[in-house]
């Protein structure tokens, strides 16, 4: 049940801002020509993972900040930091084209999200299984980053 229908939109909303960079800056003729390993999923995969995803990130802190309220402030603000880095990667991936760049804050992301499902759990066991998911795809998407890093080292051309 919701209990508070502002709070949750206030959460997704910020979720969609977030997610909006993955939809400014996404693949282009530049990435379809870069080597990439034999495991990397079709392009059309990955919106669709994304958006159970920040579904899910709102819905879990939503459930935080029902659980905490004032309390749940600083681990909400590290929430909200996260969701800036994982804005970042699509710009420093695609806007940019530095598979470097994005590599480093793909680990970043990662930290984050580890550090904030150890901070949700103190609130609410539910939100922090909830952002489970998400890790294991970070994760994923981390591997993938650095395999493509090590398979396109010494390309020189990033337009």
């Amino acid at each position: 049940m919701i209990e508070d229908p502002v709070a949750l939109a206030m959460f997704a909303g910020a979720c969609v801002a977030a997610a909006s960079s993955g939809a400014i800056f996404k693949p282009d003729s530049w990435y379809r020509r870069l080597p990439k390993p034999a495991w990397t999923p079709p392009d059309f995969l990955f919106p669709i993972a994304w958006t159970i995803l920040f579904a899910m990130m709102a819905y879990a802190a939503y459930l935080v900040w029902m659980a905490g309220g004032v309390d749940a402030i600083p681990i909400l603000a590290v929430f909200g930091a996260h969701l800036g880095v994982n804005a970042a990667w699509s710009f420093l991936f695609f806007g940019r084209k530095r598979i470097d760049l994005a590599l480093a804050d793909v680990v970043l992301l990662w930290a984050m999200i580890l550090v904030l499902m150890i901070g949700f759990a103190g609130f609410s066991r539910l939100a922090s299984l909830l952002l489970a998911p998400y890790l294991v795809w970070v994760s994923f998407a981390a591997l993938l980053n650095a395999a493509i890093w090590r398979m396109n080292r010494r390309v020189r051309d990033r337009a």
